[in-house]
């Protein structure tokens, strides 16, 4: 037939009468495609493929431009803060104060370096897309057979199909043979799609129903077929998907946007105080070149040098401790937008399943039971007739075949019964191969005295060819009542959303005979939910976030794993596409509060969903594994990619990925999201604290008349090397599963909810307090010698002097270092008292305060102080800072013990 129809269409090939890109190629015929891609069944000429290669271009993906090196290294300076630290760089500079402004400079190229290194790789989608296409296409040109590179084919090829290769373009079927197209990527549907290249759509309908098409990089698994290429490169399907993944995703994570306001703010206030700070030099009639020093110094104190490297590395370590909970980042800032995710949308397919079709229901004799309950010796024309009734295998662990067939032979399987096995002792002597039409299989086996034919298919169908059935080990006439008895547990099966089979068998001379057949029994099968997936979906209940089903698979199959997880419980709450082609944005936007599963849906509906839910406020996840997963993967605020059967489109388009496919680990990378954040948080706090602590030391002493306390390089080395090492070891604090206790964040939280205004500030004022009074005890002691401080004797220290003065900055700048040092201490948990505190389980946090005070005893003490213009301390002088500096701790435990009382309070009024 397939020649007539090729015959009909013949036309002469040219250059000029060229195929062309068909739009919708499943409503026309085999005839009607054929003459319209200019086609014929012996293929293209040579001269004729090359004409349309130069029209349409290669059989790939188009790769998506990314940013230079040198551009991704100069946007990490596109920042408020930066662009302070270089006007105070220049500024100093100009007024020859050439140590500070090298080490400004410093400071901001290797925050600059760090950034660049630790940025997300450029999105890889568009690549990993172009590599999933075959390599290589079964052709047929000029009545000849042969294997090219698939970014040959043109439009109007004729492409050959069989099991094991891949399709290399989007084509229209026009011959069939059993084929079997694997499309769980496109689709998300776990059963292979049975094609048949007859069939002529009528009007638009899914992926997943135009059974006489074929897209380029699904698999074949089953039978042969010929088709027709209607488009390549991005005109495919998955063509179309690369185009949504091209556009730009701009979407920057809560903790970004949190940072990016942080960083006006604080540009904002440098700029103000620095304004301020030289209206009082004027009125105090200072002079004009002290101020500007001064006005530097205080810019550089009210910038957190340290916050944007210390926040990269804090969620790198962070990600080091999710790699081992079995998740890997590859964008650094999505790491804590999952601990504020409320909704997880999750595909089903291989997520939320095991991606594997099983057998969990039985019916033999009379009885629904689970396959593992049978009598293997009762059942064993069951289990045998299943087994051997079968193309499928199952070697090294790994399934080869179609899935219905492979689902039957791990049921054999429990019972130690193998296909290899069982045809060596009754070898397969005849076969009729299963037919769409037919919707049966026949094979005949050998089993010595006798020969047996066994039959699966479809139950209708079996049940019309059956006149007996196996009834406790004989056979019967079959009767309407075993009949009824039958179609219930067939029905039972179906309700649960099963795959129903059924097997008969008979007697044979040797030859193939699919009537008079005798029933044997029943297999429902499914794509069964992970064992631990019902758990995971009810822990992240209880820790307020959603779990949204997003599914090509059919509504009343999706909706039964679904009630069986716990995502949903009526139909009420499950839509299907085919509802959603009718919906617009807006109205789904209003609707989706109410939905909990999506049935039969398409990329775009997808990306719907994810938009309505996010219009709704939510912070939303999208978990997937396959190629139309991509799309909202990116439109989500976090895409979780599946690692082992995941495409490497999922994988490139998603933030991160699990590695074990395990629906449960994403739990795990809440509660570890949500304990990053709360370390960034702490991390944050403690660095703002301090430099709210160096402003107000800075502004103070102007405004009363005295030198700069503090000097540039001082601040800078603060900020640097003794704030941020600690700052480092609050965020590697160990995690607490109490976080999965609490609700999520809300996406509008500022960094300093829950307290942290109040923290700020009363630590600020407590740092300059003693800052400022170790600067007037380093005075002091340099103006009159260590004798007893006394205020009256303030106004007479002179200040002109610059070894005073260089005496009263090293006092201060060492009380300073190591009170933020130690405050880091208590600063891991302000609502317990360091003595409740487990102090051995982050040994980080001893290294930094140690390390720190050892790198001031060297900035201080040795030849080193030169740089920092400070005097070496004595032993007394040492004790005095030590003294000071533990104040910060004292008032950790006032606020613990504040804290507590109020707590208490708070719970007798209740009672």
């Amino acid at each position: 037939m397939l020649a007539n129809q090729a015959t009909t269409s013949k036309k002469p090939l040219s250059e000029s009468n060229s195929a062309q890109m068909l739009s919708n190629p499943e409503k026309l015929t085999v005839e009607e495609v054929l003459s319209k891609t200019n086609s014929q069944a012996d293929g293209l000429t040579q001269k004729e493929a090359q004409a349309r290669q130069e029209q349409y271009g290669r059989n790939a993906l188009a790769q998506k431009k990314g940013k230079s090196p040198i551009v991704k290294f100069l946007l990490q300076f596109k920042d408020p803060m930066i662009f302070i630290l270089l006007a105070a760089a220049v500024v100093s500079a100009i007024l020859q104060e050439i140590t500070d402004s090298v080490i400004i400079l410093v400071v901001v190229i290797l925050n600059g370096i760090i950034g660049y290194i630790q940025e997300a790789k450029a999105e890889k989608a568009i690549e990993a897309l172009k590599k999933l296409s075959t390599p290589k296409a079964l052709v047929r040109r000029e009545g000849k057979t042969e294997e090219i590179d698939a970014a040959l084919l043109v439009p109007g090829d004729i492409v050959l199909l069989e099991a094991g290769r891949v399709v290399p373009a989007d084509l229209r079927l026009i011959e069939s043979s059993n084929l079997k197209i694997e499309e769980s990527a496109l689709t998300g549907e776990s059963v292979p799609s049975e094609k048949d290249s007859g069939f002529v759509a009528d009007g638009d309908i899914p992926v997943g129903d135009r059974i006489n098409m074929a897209y380029m990089t699904t698999p074949v698994t089953y039978g042969r077929g010929v088709g027709v290429v209607t488009a390549t490169g991005m005109n495919t399907e998955i063509g179309k998907i690369a185009k949504i993944l091209e556009e730009d995703n701009d979407d920057t994570t809560p903790l970004q946007k949190r940072l990016a306001d942080l960083g006006k703010l604080l540009g904002i206030l440098t700029i103000g105080l620095c304004v301020v700070l030289f209206l009082v030099a004027v009125l105090q009639k200072r002079d004009v070149f002290d101020m500007l020093l001064t006005a530097i110094s205080l810019a550089v104190a009210a910038i957190p040098e340290g916050l944007p490297a210390v926040v990269t590395i804090v969620l790198a370590l962070g990600v080091q401790r999710m790699v081992k909970s079995r998740t890997i980042v590859r964008r650094l800032p999505s790491v804590e937008t999952l601990g504020a995710v409320n909704v997880i949308c999750s595909d089903k397919t291989g997520t939320l399943t095991q991606n594997r079709m099983t057998v969990v229901k039985s019916y033999f004799d009379g009885k629904i039971t689970a396959p593992q309950e049978l009598d293997p010796q009762n059942a064993s024309i069951y289990l045998e007739g299943f087994t051997l009734c079968n193309d499928a295998s199952i070697e090294d662990g790994k399934d080869i075949g179609d899935p219905t067939e492979t689902a039957l032979l791990s049921m054999s399987k429990i019972f130690s019964l193998t296909r290899k096995e069982l045809e060596s002792k009754y070898p397969r002597i005849n076969e009729i191969p299963f037919d769409s039409d037919r919707k049966m299989m026949t094979t005949v086996h050998d089993y010595g005295d006798k020969k047996i034919s066994y039959t699966k298919g479809a139950l209708d169908v079996i049940l019309r060819h059956s006149d007996s059935i196996f009834d406790n080990g004989k056979v019967r006439p079959l009767e309407k009542e075993d009949i009824d008895k039958i179609n219930a547990a067939s029905s039972e099966m179906a309700h649960d959303a099963l795959r129903v089979l059924a097997l008969a068998f008979r007697e044979s001379n040797g030859e193939a005979v699919e009537e008079n057949l005798c029933f044997v029994g029943l297999v429902g099968m499914i794509d069964p939910p992970r064992p631990e997936a019902k758990e995971a979906v009810e822990s992240c209940r209880k820790a307020g976030v959603t779990t949204v089903m997003i599914t090509g698979d059919h509504k009343e199959t999706a909706l039964a794993v679904a009630r069986e997880i716990g995502i949903a419980t009526d139909v009420s709450q499950c839509i299907s596409g085919e509802e959603l082609n009718k919906m617009t944005q807006e109205e789904l936007n209003k609707k989706v509060s109410g939905l909990r599963v999506f049935a039969r849906v398409s990329p775009e509906h997808k990306v719907m969903i994810v938009k309505a839910l996010k219009a709704n406020g939510n912070i939303v996840s999208m978990t997937g594994d396959g190629v139309n997963d991509a799309p909202s993967l990116r439109a989500a605020d976090i895409g979780l990619a599946m690692g082992k059967t995941g495409t490497d489109v999922a994988k490139g388009a998603a933030d991160m990925i699990l590695t074990d496919d395990n629906f449960a680990t994403i739990k795990k990378a809440v509660e570890e999201g949500r304990n990053i954040y709360r370390n960034i948080k702490k991390s944050v706090i403690y660095l703002l604290s301090s430099n709210i602590g160096e402003i107000v030391t800075m502004f103070i002493g102007v405004i009363v008349g005295w030198p700069a306390p503090l000097s540039a390089v001082n601040i800078l080395w603060v900020n640097l090397a003794t704030d941020s090492l600690p700052a480092l070891a609050l965020g590697a604090d160990p995690g607490t599963p109490e976080v999965m206790k609490e609700k999520p964040r809300s996406p509008k939280e500022s960094l300093f909810a829950h307290g942290g205004v109040p923290l700020l500030i009363i630590y600020g004022i407590l740092f300059g307090a003693i800052t400022l009074f170790g600067f007037i005890l380093g005075c002091y002691e340099a103006t009159f010698g260590p004798h007893l401080f006394t205020f009256s004797q303030l106004e007479h220290i002179d200040f002109s002097n610059m070894n005073v003065v260089s005496e009263g900055r090293t006092f201060a700048f060492t009380v300073l270092a190591v009170s933020e040092l130690l405050h880091a201490i208590g600063m891991r948990d302000v609502k317990k008292s360091i003595f409740r505190m487990n102090h051995l389980n982050n040994w980080m946090m001893w290294v930094a305060v140690g390390v720190g005070i050892v790198l001031q005893f060297i900035v201080v003490q040795t030849p080193v102080n030169q740089v920092f213009n400070t005097n070496p301390l004595t032993f007394i002088q040492w004790l005095t800072v030590l003294g000071l500096a533990a104040l910060p701790l004292v008032m950790h435990e006032i606020i613990v013990l504040f804290l507590f009382l109020k707590k208490k309070l708070a719970a007798k009024q209740v009672n």
